[in-house]
């Protein structure tokens, strides 16, 4: 006798392996492609990591407190279970002032591997279709970690709204000159 799933089953199958705190690995593309005419645009890497990565420190209240995105157990890049995303929760900051650090340089250090990771789940331009933002508002996706976000009006998902969709202009890397754009005359991150 041969059993058959049904469709049904199948979708069941699917929701309960989504649940297994992490999600669904048939979930978690490793890259999301970018739609055509993109132009290989890059996000500002100056604002990554002064204003999104320190978003996946804070302490997150539905966890008690204690718990963070780049912590074990989320998307840190040596225990995480989270997907795509991995994040190197020591990832000291590079001082992008100093002539010694030169882009080559920079693109080796672990907070350019943050950075790196994270652009890697946006779809540059489309908040709501990358995963970056979608996920922790739960926005017709799942997530293991469940609603990080209370809303798209919480600081922080506005904080990683405004990144996705403020793209460096055609011709400019992720260190290029328009970064300084994405900042308050006082050097805070945008939205306030």
């Amino acid at each position: 006798m041969i059993l058959r799933a049904t469709p049904n089953a199948l979708i069941a199958a699917a929701a309960a392996l989504a649940g297994c705190g992490g999600g669904s690995a048939l979930d978690n593309p490793a890259n999301i492609a970018n739609p055509a005419g993109s132009g290989g645009q890059k996000l500002s890497f100056a604002y990554f990591q002064k204003c999104i990565d320190p978003v996946f420190k804070v302490p997150l209240a539905a966890a008690g407190g204690t718990n963070t995105c780049a912590s074990g157990g989320c998307h840190d890049t040596v225990t995480g279970t989270g997907g795509a995303l991995r994040i190197i929760g020591a990832a000291p900051e590079v001082d992008l002032t100093d002539p010694a650090n030169t882009p080559d340089v920079v693109r080796q250090s672990d907070m350019f591997k943050n950075f790196y990771s994270s652009q890697g789940v946006t779809v540059i331009g489309m908040p709501t279709q990358s995963r970056l933002f979608a996920k922790p508002l739960v926005l017709n996706v799942l997530h293991g970690g469940g609603q990080v976000f209370a809303s798209d009006q919480d600081p922080n998902a506005k904080q990683i709204a405004y990144w996705i969709s403020h793209p460096m202009p055609e011709g400019q890397d992720e260190f290029g000159p328009a970064s300084g754009g994405l900042f308050t005359p006082t050097g805070e991150c945008q939205p306030q």
